[in-house]
């Protein structure tokens, strides 16, 4: 048996990453029997038909994470790129993403791309989101700005990078290994959105055990994997915080009375815009319980 770990799946043949290459193998009807499928990220062990010379996937090692979109397993860090403009940044949607990882129990590195279109923005955003809690670096593929510091983010990570089309990742990731010569896009004149450039999940190696993941862009997000309401204050940090001090434990933030968390929006300790977005995805996790 080899162990590996699988890097890319396309029409069930998987690459596997082992100590002898990458192989090319598939998975066993037992895991379909199972209802187990295998993910991009998994660290399995093959065996090698004699017949074929094909490798047959024979064990799945358990998942430290577990994404649904992109479907990936073992993930450590979540690299979250946004544009400032072009296209112009949805703060809602960030903070959408940011709930995912928390979510995921993920490192997550706020990454603000196309600094140079409007550095000041960029700025203001920058502080904005590390008064959150979150560690953010400002980037420009085309002045060369932040891509050694996200680099020393990406060591002894298994990293997906993560936003809406045309916020520039695949770029960056092609300013951070020049052998990675990803496709990448223009946005769209006519509706400032990105154009779809990657088309599958893969799995792309930097160094030994660092691992980073292009995903497909994507501007909306289901958050039906919420169970609860209430789980919705847990995934923003800064309200999380602030909420210690409130009335009543189960204080959602909202129209409650004796809101440490309100208090501190009103001193601008909590970003109101941060807070407006909190408001939003608290009645969109109401709305999908309801139904």
């Amino acid at each position: 048996m080899l162990k590996g770990r699988i890097i890319k799946g396309v029409g069930g043949i998987y690459s596997i990453k082992t100590s002898q290459g990458i192989i090319k193998s598939r998975a066993r009807g037992v895991f379909r029997v199972e209802k187990l499928t295998p993910l991009i990220g998994d660290v399995v062990n093959i065996k090698i038909s004699e017949e074929d010379n094909m490798g047959y996937i024979i064990d799945i090692y358990n998942r430290k994470t577990e994404l649904l979109r992109p479907p990936v397993a073992n993930v450590t860090q979540a690299i979250i790129v946004m544009s400032v403009k072009n296209p112009k940044i949805n703060t809602w949607l960030l903070d959408k993403f940011l709930l995912m990882a928390e979510y995921e129990n993920l490192d997550t590195v706020i990454c603000l791309n196309k600094s140079d279109i409007d550095e000041k923005k960029s700025y203001e955003l920058k502080e904005i989101y590390e008064k959150a809690g979150y560690k953010v670096i400002i980037t420009s593929t085309i002045l060369d700005i932040g891509i050694e510091e996200i680099k020393k983010n990406l060591d002894n990570n298994i990293s997906v990078f993560a936003g809406p089309s045309g916020v520039g990742k695949s770029s960056l990731l092609n300013k951070i290994h020049k052998g990675f010569k990803l496709e990448t896009g223009d946005v769209s004149s006519k509706n400032k959105r990105g154009k779809h450039t990657t088309r599958h999940i893969e799995l792309l190696e930097l160094k030994e055990n660092s691992f980073v993941l292009d995903s497909p862009g994507f501007s909306s997000l289901n958050l039906d994997f919420i169970k609860d309401e209430s789980e919705v204050r847990h995934y923003f940090k800064e309200i999380s915080k602030y909420g210690e001090g409130c009335r009543f434990l189960s204080c959602l933030h909202n129209k409650e009375p004796g809101c440490a968390v309100k208090k501190a929006v009103d001193k601008n300790n909590i970003d109101k815009n941060r807070y407006k977005n909190y408001l939003l995805l608290l009645e969109e996790v109401r709305k999908i319980r309801r139904y």
